[in-house]
């Protein structure tokens, strides 16, 4: 009987811990680094939407992405060049693509929107 209980308990750590997981990875945060192609934000300095992704697709505030490189990544910020002007955007999101592990977007944004894939971004908790 003990063996049956532990096996039980096992398998119910083993459940939890898989689903705790999941719902995790759905909410991390991307890590960019100096070097990377993105697709940020082109509207320039006024716009505070601070959309970045690694795939093309359309910002928070409607408008398209715009291909760029990540030229630094320094206390907390992202740094990256728009039509000669280099702009920067927090490095973590208020809100991040919720579309699971299988997707590749990365897109993190200051503000409500679509992923890069097409799927609804999720506020960050």
């Amino acid at each position: 009987m003990r063996k049956v209980v532990s096996a039980a308990s096992a398998l119910a750590l083993v459940i939890v811990l898989t689903i705790c997981c999941a719902f995790a990875k759905s909410d991390s945060q991307p890590a960019f680094k100096a070097g990377d192609t993105v697709y940020v934000c082109g509207c320039g300095a006024g716009c505070n939407c601070g959309t970045v992704s690694s795939t093309q697709g359309t910002c928070a505030c409607g408008k398209d992405l715009v291909k760029s490189s990540v030229t630094g990544v320094e206390n907390g910020k992202l740094a990256y060049m728009v039509n000669g002007t280099e702009m920067s955007v927090p490095a973590t999101g208020k809100y991040v693509c919720a579309c699971g592990s299988g997707c590749n977007c990365k897109t993190i944004s200051q503000k409500p929107g679509k992923c890069g894939c097409g799927g609804a971004l999720k506020k960050v908790d």
